[in-house]
């Protein structure tokens, strides 16, 4: 297999004329027409018991974490594979919920929590720009846990968009619950959800009456949150449900309200339809009785007796941690075994994670590299791994300011944390063929790039009396001194730090021709041993530094770059 393929420009797309591009292309023109067909990995979900070593702890930390640093990496890899997976699936510590970093809202001081007070549209705004750059600050100072991304998962499956809810204090207890049960029961949290009082207010399930039954919520329970449509079998009915199915489950959820002064939801019987609710055959032509405001329970643990629903939640998991291409091998050999798991484990979705991430599968060299990162992972891991420094808890109003600017950068990147273009999340995990490849287009590209030009630059980006950039220096000071000295083994360094993909001789030979333009090897190693014989000399540090912001910047212009 050729693991460059999909990095290459596709030549019939060249060759054909120029689509226009505007400035809100979501979709590159040079994304997959149709799904990749070459040979997918035939590994199964058998304990993987291969070799163990930096590139394979890489591989397991991209994928669990937001731009793993090289102390992390190499802290794994002198560990075992169990020792590493064990702790990635120990859930942290409640973070400190979110402060008021704006003069405007008079009503909570500077560097205090607003997230129990009383709704003012005036300071919603800023209130709900500060729960962002709270949740940026979680993904940049995350655990060596698994919590964060998978956080981040279910704000993508469970999905809410705080622009529609219009209340930051409902949107900070939607992410505190996604937080609290990433690594917990599925059933659990999808019961919770459902009357969770954000969720309530975005699919309008407050609105919903015994003569007046609202849809909206038990259409995405069905189709976007657990069993899925299957195949159509007739007008608005599938394999896995039917348009009477939706009606039924409407009917079950009447008489839940959102009360904006407790910050709950509550059921109100009044309004809640007391009649028998009959499902289809595609549930066993099973029936929900009256139980009041436990009716939504029984309607979450009638769809998770559904096989259909583990296989459908395993193939979101899998596409969120491997591939999104799911052939009939993968459907039989990884994604049938993570359903039978999943419902033995009476959905616990830590033994699932546990297996899928020790497996031969997971480590099979095809699935190593094959991500697009998206704009948040890409985004986090430029400051992370490059130990971008932030502004200390002390300086609360600089260091959300910091987290802010970052939100703003993933959002000029088509991915705006808290909240997804709609229902279904972001498209790159769902629309086929295109998938990751969305991610890259003639506006998001762009965008990446000035962030990590302006990243590596001198100036870096400031704001609020701070600045952030990399230190190059510092980078290569972290080295063994016998590295850092040595051009070759600081390009090998960062671009095994950086890269998930081992580069050929020429892209090497392109590096260092960027880090020593037209200069023999041991101009660096000279130029490194004067600087650290002299640091404080402005002269020899700026020798040294430019010559790093140039590697640096080459690295980040290639490609592989993008890949995690």
């Amino acid at each position: 297999m050729d693991r460059r393929a999909f990095l290459h420009k596709n030549a019939a797309v060249l060759a054909a004329p120029a689509a226009a591009i505007t400035t809100d292309e979501t979709v590159s023109r040079f994304a997959n027409k149709k799904l990749p067909d070459t040979a997918r990995s035939t590994a199964g979900f058998a304990p993987y018991s291969g070799p163990w070593g930096y590139a394979q702890a890489a591989h397991l930390l991209r994928r669990s974490l937001f731009g793993p640093t090289r102390t992390e990496i190499e802290g794994a890899a002198s560990s075992s594979m169990q020792q590493v997976v064990d702790a990635l699936l120990t859930a942290p510590a409640a973070p400190s919920p979110p402060v008021n970093v704006a003069s405007t809202d008079a009503s909570v001081p500077l560097g205090q929590p607003w997230v129990t007070q009383p709704f003012d549209q005036a300071v919603e705004g800023v209130r709900r720009s500060s729960l962002r750059a709270w949740w940026m600050g979680q993904m940049l100072n995350q655990s060596q846990s698994l919590a964060e991304k998978m956080t981040l998962f279910w704000h993508n499956h469970f999905v809410i968009e705080l622009g529609d809810i219009n209340d930051a204090r409902y949107g900070y207890q939607y992410a505190a619950l996604l937080r609290q049960q990433a690594l917990g029961n599925i059933r659990q949290l999808a019961k919770d959800v459902t009357i969770d009082p954000a969720m309530l207010r975005y699919l309008n399930g407050n609105q919903s009456t015994a003569t007046a039954p609202n849809e909206n919520y038990g259409r995405e329970l069905l189709e976007l949150f657990t069993v899925g449509k299957g195949p159509l079998i007739g007008t608005g009915n599938y394999t896995n449900y039917t348009e009477d199915d939706v009606k039924a489950a409407a009917r079950v959820l009447t008489g839940w309200r959102d009360n904006n002064q407790t910050i709950s939801g509550y059921f109100t019987a009044s309004r809640h339809d007391t009649g028998a609710k009959k499902f289809s055959a595609a549930f066993g032509s099973r029936t929900i009785t009256a139980r009041g405001d436990q009716e939504y329970k029984d309607l979450i643990d009638l769809i998770f007796d559904q096989p259909e629903t583990a296989r459908f939640l395993c193939r979101k998991l899998y596409r969120w941690f491997v591939y999104y291409v799911i052939d009939a091998a993968t459907e039989q050999n990884v994604i049938q075994p993570m359903a039978d798991l999943l419902i033995k484990s009476n959905y616990e979705v830590t033994p699932v994670l546990k297996s899928l991430l020790t497996s031969e599968h997971f480590y099979d060299p095809v699935n190593m590299g094959c991500v697009i990162k998206s704009p948040l992972d890409f985004t986090v891991t430029v400051c992370r791994q490059l130990q971008i420094a932030f502004p200390p808890a002390t300086n609360v109003v600089a260091q959300y300011g910091m987290w802010d600017y970052l939100n703003s950068q993933t959002n000029l990147q088509q991915q705006y944390l808290g909240d997804p273009p709609n229902v279904a999340g972001w498209a790159a995990y769902y629309q086929t063929p295109q998938f990751y490849e969305i991610w890259i287009n003639a506006v998001t590209l762009p965008r990446r790039n000035q962030f990590t030009d302006l990243m590596i630059s001198t100036n870096g980006y400031s704001r609020n009396g701070a600045k952030l950039l990399i230190d190059p220096i510092a980078l290569v000071q972290a080295l063994p001194p016998a590295v850092a000295s040595d051009p070759n083994k600081v390009i090998a360094e960062l671009t095994k730090l950086m890269l998930p993909i081992t580069l050929t001789s020429s892209q090497l030979e392109f590096l260092n021709d960027a880090l020593l333009p037209g200069l023999p090897d041991f101009e660096w190693t000279q130029e490194w041993t004067a600087y650290v014989a002299a640091p404080t000399n402005a002269t020899k540090k700026a020798s040294v530094n430019t010559k790093l912001q140039a590697l640096l910047r080459a690295i980040m212009g290639l490609a592989e770059y993008h890949l995690s």
